[in-house]
């Protein structure tokens, strides 16, 4: 039966959406992959068309079986990982975006976080969601589209106004994993990791809050419902008169970072990973106690299977890491990706040179909205090679930042970090992470772990996949670094890389000043 039956994923990404096919054995048997566009409408702000990502999520799913030779009817399930904290708002009655999408990059609602912060709100936020009150999360991207977003869009005149209709569940709100179900099933649901993304869960109770409902003005009838993220019941099955023309069941999803995390096979409290995409986010699994960070951390939800408890996570976000790659070839110091080892290894050092790329700010454990890219110790000398070292350099800095942080929080010393993501194919990044961090770095041979993530968790709710231990089996080493640097060495550089993050704090107040 495995033999010819397979599980899809769709894995929604900040720059495009992909669909890969997998085997029984976890193994990639097609892939398909489309771009979207990035609107940047002012400075700061970032949005995304919905319309355009639910053509190419289905563009894709039927570039990926038509060139495999898969028939829809041989999925056996089809799971989602999405683009957390990504906002949409809309129509029930014509299911169109009342606006484009506010994807979680986007700072433009700054202003009504810090006045949460000075009316003294944020404690309460983070101990019902475990998060830090930041423009990040989606509760004030929905309050600023039931705000803002223009009527027009409903296509169609109507007497009431966006938060009216809300308010009747006439208007509904969801994070991209839910927007995807719903086009692909007519459900409206999301599951708890995309939940504990928006500021509005409660993550102990594992329910929307009255009260954080209450302060950002969102009506309840516009939220989905909350399900597992491996849902033995299925959010739903694929319309057989559709695109595809088969019922095929949506039974598994997963915020990007967490189907990593499971992807990964981080079943156990310890167990940590690391994604280096747009962003880096390095999650370990707490099990099913919710730590508190004292460290700038954010207490998130890992996971959860059907009838099971939720399983916990903390979680160190960094906005920049592979989006400072892309900041060097938008600045022509690179031409590929590929070039930066090669560049980085032409120089024995930076020469001093220290690249915080802040570009949306700090993220964890720093936390500094107005933080912005720094470039210091720059002399006449300085080439090319130092900059695009000094940048990768950054990427292995801040993992550390949030590596020690993890360390305190949890009392649990890491040894092992496992890696994914674009940027661990480059062997130059993946040492010298191992060397700033001190620990041992392991890649795996398949690396999209947040598509396998998401694919997992829709195969064991169907029966694909009988249980966590058959996934461990099919996890596979493609390499493994060990620390070379001396200790001291690393040490020193690492507390320079503080100074260098000291000078960009705060920097965008003084720039509006």
């Amino acid at each position: 039966m495995t033999d010819t039956t397979y599980v899809g994923a769709v894995d929604q990404g900040t720059t495009g959406t992909r669909f890969i096919v997998f085997d029984h054995e976890g193994q990639v048997v097609a892939n398909a992959y489309e771009t979207h566009e990035q609107i940047y409408p002012e400075p700061g702000w970032v949005e995304h068309d919905p319309m355009e990502i639910w053509e190419n999520t289905k563009a894709v799913i039927q570039q990926a079986l038509g060139q495999a030779g898969i028939a829809p009817s041989q999925l056996t399930a089809i799971g989602v990982t999405n683009q957390r904290e990504t906002t949409v708002l809309w129509d029930a009655d014509s299911g169109k975006p009342v606006h484009n999408a506010i994807v979680w990059q986007d700072r433009r609602t700054t202003d009504r976080v810090e006045a949460l912060e000075e009316e003294g709100k944020v404690e309460a936020i983070r101990e019902k969601t475990g998060l830090e009150a930041d423009a990040y999360f989606s509760a004030t991207k929905a309050e600023w589209l039931l705000d803002n977003a223009d009527p027009i869009k409903l296509e169609r005149a109507r007497p009431e106004d966006i938060r009216d209709r809300a308010e009747k569940g006439d208007v509904l709100f969801g994070t991209i994993d839910t927007w995807l179900i719903y086009n692909l099933t007519g459900n409206h649901v999301t599951e708890v990791t995309n939940a504990s993304r928006t500021m509005l869960y409660d993550i102990h109770d594992l329910e929307w809050d009255d009260d954080l409902l209450e302060e950002f003005s969102i009506p309840e009838a516009m939220l989905p419902e909350v399900r597992p993220s491996s849902d033995d019941d299925t959010y739903g099955t694929t319309d057989p008169d559709g695109f595809l023309e088969a019922e095929v069941p949506v039974a598994g999803a997963l915020g990007d970072q967490q189907a990593a995390l499971f992807g990964q096979t981080c079943f156990d409290a310890g167990d940590a990973k690391n994604t280096y995409g747009t962003g880096s986010f390095f999650l370990m699994n707490t099990g099913d106690e919710a730590v508190e960070s004292d460290h700038g951390l954010l207490t998130t939800i890992g996971f959860q299977r059907s009838g099971e408890p939720v399983q916990y996570a903390l979680e160190g976000s960094i906005f920049v890491t592979g989006a400072a790659i892309e900041w060097l070839e938008d600045m022509t110091l690179i031409e590929d990706p590929a070039e930066t080892a090669e560049l980085a290894r032409s120089v024995d050092s930076t020469d001093g040179v220290y690249v915080v790329p802040a570009f949306t700010g700090l993220g964890a454990p720093h936390w500094d909205q107005r933080a912005r890219g720094t470039i210091v110790g720059m002399t006449r000398g300085t080439r090319k090679g130092h900059v695009v070292r000094a940048t990768l350099e950054s990427i292995a800095y801040q993992t550390r930042d949030v590596a020690e942080a993890m360390e305190a929080d949890s009392g649990i010393e890491m040894r092992s970090l496992k890696v994914d993501g674009g940027a661990v194919k480059n062997n130059y990044l993946c040492q010298l992470q191992s060397d700033i961090i001190g620990s041992e770095i392991v890649r795996p041979v398949v690396d999209e772990t947040t598509a396998l993530g998401s694919a997992y968790a829709a195969g064991l709710a169907v029966g694909y996949w009988d249980d966590p231990d058959e996934l461990r089996s099919n996890w596979q080493v493609d390499a493994e670094f060990e620390p070379e640097m001396d200790r001291d060495r690393a040490d020193r550089r690492y507390e320079r890389w503080n100074d260098a993050v000291e000078r960009s704090r705060d920097w965008a107040r003084d720039e509006e000043e």
